[in-house]
């Protein structure tokens, strides 16, 4: 079987996040493909709520030291990497000072007050990209978990679309029934508007940033859906039909890596 390079960018991953039907399945999604053959990299944000000594996260210097302009201000990329040793697998952390110091997931910024989690998404789906690039790794498929990723699709898409690394990967994302989904403010648009992103490519929106818009953007812009949780909503379930992509319907996690092999080779040329 030809080795395919699969990249993971996952909100939160089990163990440095508790048991969801995010975590577990990006971490035993990530392992079990890695097992049937696949190169993998896999992502997620290094929220403050990880203790790095516990798990012995380390700062990858050679990654590191990128600016990415988000909305008019700079903020450096920090990539930090963990290793799983019963997997033999290594998890990237996007880390910012800004962004992701704070003892919570999605709260608003207890020092400013305010609910910058447009700014906080868009530096993270950004910043698994950057470093990939900066890796050299190119990926076959690019397969995103959860509402805070998203807006990953758009910019794979309509902002890294001539990119030599990524311009040919296949975009797969993970719809979940999320208990506590995260909640973008409606400056996501400003944020997007100077990354140059046209009205035309937004529309889907219709205006709104919350769970249910974020995910149809997704939709939209993947060429693979997947049923994460064992429920969704009729409305999201309509929109997964009525958009064409390739669908994979829900599976028990013991199954799961079988059937997004053969899901891959669907999409993939």
């Amino acid at each position: 079987m030809k080795s395919r390079r699969i990249l993971y960018i996952s909100q939160e991953i089990f163990p440095y996040l508790p048991e969801s039907d995010i975590s577990m399945t990006a971490r035993k999604l990530s392992q079990g493909i890695q097992e049937l053959g696949n190169d993998i990299r896999i992502f997620m944000p290094r929220f403050g709520l990880i203790n790095e000594r516990r798990n012995q996260l380390h700062e990858v210097i050679r990654l590191s030291g990128i600016n990415m302009i988000i909305n008019n201000n700079d903020h450096p990329l920090i990539i930090k990497v963990a290793s799983l040793p019963a997997a033999r697998m290594q998890v990237y952390f996007i880390d910012n000072d800004d962004f992701f110091k704070r003892k919570s997931l999605f709260d608003a910024d207890p020092k400013a007050q305010t609910n910058d989690n447009d700014e906080r998404s868009i530096f993270f789906v950004r910043g698994a990209l950057e470093a990939i690039k900066k890796l050299r790794w190119i990926p076959d498929i690019i397969h995103c978990h959860g509402t805070f990723t998203a807006l990953g699709m758009l910019y794979l898409k309509k902002f890294y679309h001539d990119d030599p690394c990524l311009k040919k990967a296949k975009i797969v994302y993970s719809v979940y029934d999320e208990p506590a989904p995260v909640e973008i403010p409606e400056g996501l648009f400003e944020c997007l508007k100077f990354d140059k992103f046209k009205p035309s490519a937004l529309s889907i929106l219709d205006g709104k940033t919350d769970y249910e818009a974020l995910n149809r953007l997704a939709i939209h812009y993947a060429h693979g859906v997947v049923q994460g949780s064992p429920e969704l909503s009729p409305t999201l379930r309509q929109h997964i039909e009525e958009s064409g992509a390739h669908f994979l319907p829900y599976t028990a996690l013991e199954e799961s890596a079988a059937a997004h092999n053969e899901f891959y080779k669907k999409i993939l040329p």
